[in-house]
């Protein structure tokens, strides 16, 4: 669905948080409600034929610790994306493991065409996924609007001139080319995260922006936080062959599963450690991939 896991060089700036939701327009745009209709009827098709699940998986959706581990060494140790004279395809670099280190405080910001309304649901919402994901991962995440640095930014159509000089500023090393492409995604590019990591042989993550489509659906929007803020996280790429998952361009699963869950548990196992190799990691990711299936206790 997304475009996920982009990476930025250059640290992104811990700018203050603000609120561009003060005073929302009146009436959208032509070109604001012929793509909010457009992603209404991509919502409608997809829950139609069976996507967009969130039950998390069931039954339908068995997986083995062999596959849990190939999982996460996919979506750990590859690069979906790039950030470079254009956003584009990263090739599937190999990488090495990165995570946070710090306490992560997610700020939520929103175009000036977002109802206070729908503000602050939204905010509740992120919240509360923030909390679950600190219990997954044992590590400090919560939504914060002081000294924010995951700025999850919510824009329409209607509000470029208003976020395009917040850009600049989360993004200080962005280029205009990349800047301008920000700013008009094509309809095919939900959501993207851009992450920031240090440099190598530490690459922890710095810091990252989320931009997100105001004019989705409430299901679209929701999964798009799920996402992206999951694969801010360090679970940067995409796997055609994780189920029940999130990190899968099939649309099958609109938000978190367990499956997920135990992905990002493993990512921030203190057994692994920020900077190592696909190699290096993989008899441990083995080991702790059987222990979260009860596999390791079965033998």
């Amino acid at each position: 669905m997304a475009l996920a896991g982009v990476t930025a060089c250059q640290p992104i700036a811990l700018a203050p948080t603000v609120d561009l939701a003060i005073a929302p327009t009146t009436q959208a745009s032509a070109a604001s409600q012929e793509i909010r209709t457009y992603y209404q009827r991509v919502e409608s098709d997809l829950t139609v034929r069976g996507l967009l699940r969130i039950d998390g998986g069931g039954p339908d959706t068995p997986y083995t610790s062999a596959m849990l581990a190939r999982n996460f060494e996919r979506v750990t140790f590859f690069d979906e994306h790039t950030l470079g004279a254009r956003l584009e395809s990263g090739g599937g670099q190999q990488r090495l493991l990165s995570r946070w280190d710090q306490p992560v405080r997610i700020a939520m910001e929103f175009g000036p065409s977002v109802s206070p309304d729908v503000a602050g649901s939204d905010r509740d919402l992120v919240a509360a996924f923030a909390t679950r994901l600190a219990r997954v991962t044992d590590h400090p995440i919560a939504a914060s609007r002081f000294r924010a640095n995951f700025h999850v930014m919510v824009m329409g159509e209607d509000d470029r001139s208003a976020m395009r000089a917040r850009f600049a500023e989360l993004l200080p090393g962005i280029s205009a080319t990349n800047l301008a492409r920000l700013m008009v995604m094509p309809k095919d590019m939900h959501c993207l995260v851009i992450v920031s990591h240090a440099e190598a042989p530490n690459p922890r993550i710095l810091s990252a922006v989320a931009i997100v489509r105001a004019e989705h659906p409430d299901l679209l929007r929701r999964a798009c936080y799920h996402e992206e803020i999951a694969q801010g996280l360090g679970l940067v790429n995409d796997s055609p062959y994780a189920r029940p998952s999130i990190f899968n361009d099939d649309d099958e699963f609109a938000l978190l599963t367990s499956h997920d869950e135990a992905l990002l548990s493993m990512l921030y196992d203190p057994r692994l450690r920020i900077g190592m190799s696909a190699d290096e990691a993989r008899p441990l990711v083995i080991q702790i991939a059987r222990e979260k299936t009860g596999e390791d206790a079965a033998t």
